[in-house]
């Protein structure tokens, strides 16, 4: 099933302030340097893993103070178990982190977009319809690829509503967050 993408290009500031009905934040992990993940990884083990770099901390912080300022109500935060998805969610500080495996990256998957984890985040946003506040999702560039046809930068994401025949459509983007240092 292909996105639809809609022309809504201030969709932030009509949703500044609400408590927004179906609406899903899908964010990439902030600025982690690299491709893909080493040959040792293990999914406990950060020292295994690519991780955020300092300038992605400082990343992640500033995007969770722009969605604080945006006073829009979140239901929920979910990330992936990766631990720089895991520390971008946590250093937004916009509510407790619920880790959801079907966010881990597909980067070494083939078919994406009919894996079981692509169709399980589907079925989530499609469930999110009629719930009320915005569900914050944070994962990895190939999975919001696979569900919405865009690419994003580290830290930035796209926000998406399920419609009434339970296509994904892609509202709008949000800000890129570059920290210079």
């Amino acid at each position: 099933m292909q996105p639809v993408v809609a022309e809504e290009k201030n969709i932030w500031d009509r949703l500044q302030g609400s408590n927004p009905k179906g609406y899903v934040l899908l964010m990439r992990h902030a600025l982690a340097p690299g491709i893909g993940d080493p040959e040792n990884f293990q999914i406990n083990d950060c020292s295994t893993q690519r991780n955020l770099s300092a300038e992605g901390r400082l990343q992640a912080a500033e995007i969770g103070q722009w969605l604080k300022e945006t006073k829009i109500k979140i239901l929920r935060v979910e990330s992936s178990r990766w631990c720089r998805a895991k520390e971008t969610a946590r250093l937004l500080e916009v509510g407790q982190v619920r880790l959801n495996k079907n966010l881990d990256s597909l980067f070494t998957e083939s078919d994406i977009a009919n894996h079981p984890q692509t169709l399980q985040i589907r079925r989530a946003i499609v469930a999110h319809r009629d719930k009320r506040g915005l569900l914050v999702m944070v994962g990895h560039y190939v999975n919001i690829t696979a569900l919405t046809g865009v690419g994003v930068e580290s830290g930035a994401g796209v926000i998406v509503k399920a419609d009434k025949s339970g296509r994904i459509k892609v509202l709008g983007e949000t800000p890129v967050f570059k920290i210079s240092r």
